[in-house]
This record gives C-alpha cells, structure tokens and sequence, in this order.
C-alpha cells in the first residue's frame, strides 16, 4: 500500500489527535472551552511577538490604561529589552518579557494576557537568574519586577531577602538533577 504524502503536517499534533486522547471524554462544553484556551493561548503568543516587535522598534502604542499599550510603553520609556533568555544551566533558565539594568536598578516586567491570575514567583526567578549570571549581588541592587494583567499593573520590589534563597535553591536544585542525569547517563 502507499501511504498518503502529508508532509506539511508532519511533526505536528492535531487538536483532536490520538496524542491527546482526552477530547474522547468531552462533552460539547468541554470541547469549546478546551478550544477557546487554545485559541486564547495563540493569541497570547502572538500579542508577546506584536509587543516584542514594538519594543525592539522603540514604536509606542496609543497612550492607554489598557495592558498591551501600558506595557509597550513603559518598555519603551525605560529602554528595556524584549524577549530576553536568562540562563543558569541546562535545568534553569527563562525568558523575561522585557528586562533593563542599569545604575544598579534590575527592572524586569511582564506582559500577562490570560484570565488566570498571575504571580509574581515567576520574575522573582527572573531576577535570580539575573544575578546567577551576571554575578550581581541581589543585596547591591535595587530590584522592581511589574505584572501587566487585566489592565493592572502589579508592582513587586524584592530585597535580597526574598531573591537569595531563590537562587540557593536554584544552584542547589540544578547541582542535584545534573548529579541524576550523570548518573542515568553510566
């Protein structure tokens, strides 16, 4: 027998595939609000992509109290860098939406599109990569992390107190999986 050629599809799942099974237990209601997650989830990539863009492009959005154009700007306003991979090792590292340093200031925001409240553990990470990488004592410097969510704007600004034990249990944490890799590895 010859197969059909479905080349362009290769490597990819389909919403309703066999690798995700658990559509067979849905009802109507399940399906289409699985699916509208979905789609929120595609649009939240593609708002990320459109807001990197304009960081990069130093192009401001209308002046609003809506999320996008707040962020967009503050970005802009305080010369920060989309889209940028903070790395420890192999086991921890992330991407912070937009991150600025400078005069001993780490500013590092977050743009939240979803419905499901956000918290601020996630850049409180940033930070400690931060550090972790670029060998900055969290005790010499003054630290503001900021969520944009449902046109809100929720400001954290940690002391070493809070980003140490992080990056403790960072280094702890990675020594341990990488020690079990090794170990899987013999």
């Amino acid at each position: 027998m010859n197969f059909n050629k479905h080349s362009n599809l290769e490597g990819q799942h389909a919403f309703l595939g066999a690798s995700k099974y658990h559509w067979l237990n849905y009802n109507d209601d399940k399906l289409v609000e699985t699916f509208s997650n979905l789609r929120a989830a595609q649009k939240g990539t593609e708002l990320h992509e459109f807001a990197a863009m304009c960081i990069r492009l130093r192009q401001k959005l209308p002046k609003s109290q809506k999320t996008l154009n707040e962020y967009v700007n503050d970005a802009i306003g305080y010369r920060m860098h989309p889209e940028q991979v903070l790395y420890f090792s192999e086991w921890c590292f992330g991407t912070a939406d937009a991150i600025s340093f400078r005069n001993n200031f780490l500013r590092i925001h977050d743009l939240k599109t979803g419905k499901e409240r956000a918290h601020i553990e996630q850049l409180r990470i940033y930070a400690a990569l931060f550090c972790l990488e670029y060998r900055v004592s969290p005790a010499d410097i003054k630290i503001e992390l900021r969520i944009y969510q449902s046109d809100e704007v929720i400001i954290d600004e940690p002391d070493a107190s809070v980003i140490v034990p992080i990056m403790d249990k960072i280094i702890t944490f990675s020594k341990i999986i990488t020690k079990l890799a090794m170990e899987e590895d013999l």
